[in-house]
């Protein structure tokens, strides 16, 4: 089965993502580094379900707070 792609809320750590009984996954959002899409995008990855948050255009990207 093929994880989901969503788009990122803002400010968005866990998955919203319901399961087969209705209950939301709540698992943590890790930065995906493994993008098999070659993107430059900051792309998450849930720990548990492993469905895909693209970025959310209207957020500024968070990689620029750790560059010195």
């Amino acid at each position: 089965m093929e994880p989901a792609e969503k788009i990122r809320l803002p400010r968005q750590r866990a998955c919203n993502q319901l399961n087969e009984k209705g209950k939301h996954c709540c698992g943590h959002l890790k930065r995906w580094y493994a993008n098999p899409r070659e993107t430059q995008a900051e792309v998450y990855r849930c720990e548990r379900c492993h469905t895909v948050y693209l970025p959310n255009p209207a957020e500024e990207p968070r990689t620029g707070t750790l560059a010195w």
